[in-house]
């Protein structure tokens, strides 16, 4: 069984920066595709980024190009997702999830992650 531990959630004004991780319960970290999922209070859960931690290849929604960076440390069993710019539309509690071997072809379709964390939560005031 994969756990996996989420943390790094507060709050913060906008234009503020969080970092979260993602903790392994074992190597499953390694070799696996990784992702961070968030929902918002009455809204869907929705794909944020994802990486397939073998070959460091990343995905992104088109509402956090180039504010959010998900990365990796196999050696930690660990994924991180820096959030720099925030909004407050990004406010939502933020999910792990994780699948093996490979990425799902629509990596942001929530069904096809079997893993997932308890999430942590993220604010952002204006």
């Amino acid at each position: 069984q994969v756990r996996l531990v989420e943390s790094g959630g507060g709050s913060v004004q906008t234009g503020g920066s969080l970092r979260l991780s993602c903790v392994a319960s074992s190597e499953y970290i390694v070799s696996r595709c990784v992702g961070w999922f968030r929902q918002a209070p009455g809204k869907e859960r929705e794909g944020v980024a994802r990486i397939y931690t073998a070959l460091g290849g990343t995905r992104y929604a088109d509402s956090v190009v180039g504010r959010f960076t998900i990365s990796q440390d196999n050696a930690k069993n660990t994924v991180w997702l820096q959030m720099n710019s925030l909004k407050p539309e990004d406010t939502a509690m933020y999910y792990c999830a994780a699948v093996s071997p490979y990425c799902p072809a629509v990596w942001a379709e929530v069904s096809a992650w079997p893993y997932w964390g308890q999430g942590t939560q993220v604010t952002v005031s204006s």
